[in-house]
């Protein structure tokens, strides 16, 4: 193995030398376990910690390591290490941190392609492929839909869905997969070497079964759908990156039943391009798209040219966008009143170190 085959790239490499990072060792974060982190390198694997001054100097999520992350660090103990930088990131999924609002949870980083993963006999929802499709294009991602468990369902149910899909969503690539001979080749096929992919979907829908099959190997428990409740189970409990025998990086995710959006226009925009297009041609420019008279959009879906539930789940996703933005300026207010009040205490006990 490689430092390419982990996804190293020219990029990086100019990096590390504008930043003087070459003194120390450099990997890539493939578990991230609290403040506990493994970094592969293409001979070994550490366990991490930030050194003092980074964790120290932390400010929000964004300032400490994710799957997906390349860091330059120094070895101790054997197989252990401590982390010193953490390399700038192409790109970042996330999402809204469930049940802390104006929060966020980085999903992986620094990833090429998400695996949008969906059940053709019980998970397929369209709302919800648009809502991952707007996670990855806010993340500058390349979406790809994969379509699992064909075999489960007929020809004519297959047909269908596809056809739903090409109504609502354009120009991105659809692949279907199945648990039978040959079934993961077309997936397969569109693997590339150094690229990384990140697989995004619910519990249940196979995505520990596409990875074994991508990796010839059982990496990933598997488990049957609950038939109680008709639910996926969670089988992957963390974020874990491997690579692939054929040269591409995959990472792991535990099922998301939540996928909430955070403060990304370019996403909704990119996701929802026909609504934006006819959004230009409203009446004002402050228009909200849900009752103004004069407004491209809603004439758009009364005449047929914009599907009604696309335009009803952009409405959704938009609110809860400036929700999440609301959120996000009051944790911001809460956490700038709080650094004063430490700020004022270490200045009043005569503390000049702050």
């Amino acid at each position: 193995m490689t430092y390419e085959d982990l996804g190293y790239n020219t990029t990086l490499e100019k990096y590390k030398n504008e930043q003087n990072l070459n003194s120390f060792l450099l990997g890539r974060i493939v578990l991230e376990h609290k403040d506990r982190y493994t970094i592969k390198t293409p001979d070994n694997e550490f366990d991490g910690e930030l050194i003092g001054k980074l964790r120290f100097t932390v400010q929000d999520r964004y300032d400490l390591p994710a799957v997906g992350d390349w860091v330059a660090f120094s070895e101790y103990d054997e197989t252990k290490a401590l982390i010193h930088a953490i390399y700038p990131r192409k790109s970042i999924i996330e999402r809204q941190a469930v049940g802390k609002s104006g929060h966020i949870q980085i999903i992986a980083t620094n990833i090429d392609y998400g695996l949008i993963v969906q059940s053709a006999n019980r998970d397929f929802n369209l709302n919800r492929l648009e809502r991952y499709l707007t996670i990855c294009n806010a993340s500058n991602v390349n979406p790809i839909i994969v379509i699992s468990k064909v075999d489960l369902i007929s020809n004519e149910e297959l047909s269908f869905i596809l056809n739903q899909i090409n109504k609502r969503i354009k120009e991105v690539p659809v692949i279907t997969v199945n648990n039978q001979e040959n079934g993961y080749n077309a997936l397969q096929s569109v693997i590339q070497k150094g690229k990384t992919y990140c697989l995004l979907g619910s519990s249940g829908v196979g995505k520990s079964t596409l990875l074994n099959n991508l990796a010839g190997s059982q990496q990933m428990k598997t488990a049957q759908i609950s038939t109680a409740v008709n639910k996926g189970k969670h089988v992957t409990t963390h974020r874990e990156l491997i690579v692939l025998n054929s040269g591409g990086i995959l990472i792991d995710n535990p099922g998301m039943r939540e996928i909430g959006i955070t403060d990304t226009a370019i996403g909704l925009e990119t996701t929802f391009e026909t609504i934006v297009e006819y959004a230009q041609n409203c009446k004002f420019k402050n228009c909200t798209h849900i009752h103004e008279k004069g407004c491209a959009v809603l004439q758009g879906v009364t005449d047929g040219f914009i599907d009604e539930a696309a335009y009803q789940n952009f409405q959704k996703m938009e609110k809860e966008k400036l929700h999440f933005e609301s959120d996000l300026q009051e944790s911001k207010k809460k956490a700038k009143k709080f650094g004063k009040m430490v700020k004022n205490f270490k200045k009043q006990r005569g503390d000049t170190k702050y």
